[in-house]
């Protein structure tokens, strides 16, 4: 009995630090980076693509300021996909899901013929975000639903799920442009185990790969200026 008790106990105790580690997260981490960079007006204000997920479970908006034009950004933004620019992000990270992605630090001009209804792979051979709508030098709007193939489209299709990314670039003035992201998902976590898993780590799994995509647009963009500039 004594044995049984002290199990329960260690039980217990591990259910309590997991239950405030969550509570902690929800309460003090998730307000601050679903707005990394941006206020609470730019949060409130209505964006392209917003009526394709009307009341999302996890919604974000992040801003950065680069020191580039909006049409310095936007080849950066269109060639990027697995087995195209790459997502500018943590390529080992990624690549420790066998997403074999490669990020480029070069525009590369056969990939910057992206249209309405193309794929933005994610992953080989597996699902992607689909490009929904677009206008160049301003936003990008891509949508993913669930589908049976893919890391992506697996995991949507497990949980109903679907999600919208806006890349939309705010000039400042003549030298500077603010890259707006917005990132909306509509899931039900508690449609599956599988879904459940999803609903507790997709937010600061999704937080920590975009903050890094966000910074490697930037350096990437302001790099090619300055090389520009020296020449």
């Amino acid at each position: 009995m004594k044995k049984l008790w002290n199990v329960l106990k260690l039980i217990g105790g591990v259910l309590g630090i997991f239950t405030g580690a969550i509570v902690a997260y929800w309460v003090a981490v998730s307000p601050w980076h679903v707005k990394w960079g941006a206020t609470d007006e730019d949060a409130a204000s209505a964006l392209p693509g917003d009526e394709h997920v009307p009341r999302p479970t996890f919604s974000s908006t992040r801003i950065i300021t680069i020191r580039a034009r909006p049409e310095e950004i936007w080849p950066w933004l269109v060639q990027m996909g697995q087995g195209r620019g790459g997502m500018y992000s943590y390529d080992v990270l990624e690549n420790l899901l066998r997403l074999e992605v490669r990020s480029t630090d070069r525009i590369v001009p056969e990939l910057q013929n992206l249209k309405v209804g193309d794929v933005i792979p994610i992953e080989p051979g597996g699902s992607g975000y689909t490009v929904i709508d677009m206008k160049p030098n301003e936003y990008l709007l891509l949508l993913a639903k669930g589908a049976p193939q893919g890391v992506v489209g697996q995991g949507l299709q497990a949980a109903s799920g679907e999600t919208t990314w806006l890349f939309l670039l705010r000039p400042v003035d003549p030298e500077h442009t603010q890259l707006v992201v917005r990132w909306r998902a509509r899931i039900n976590v508690f449609k599956s185990p599988l879904a459940f898993v999803l609903g507790l780590f997709i937010e600061p799994i999704e937080f920590i790969l975009e903050r890094r995509m966000m910074l490697g647009i930037k350096e990437r963009a302001e790099k090619l200026n300055q090389s520009k500039a020296q020449r």
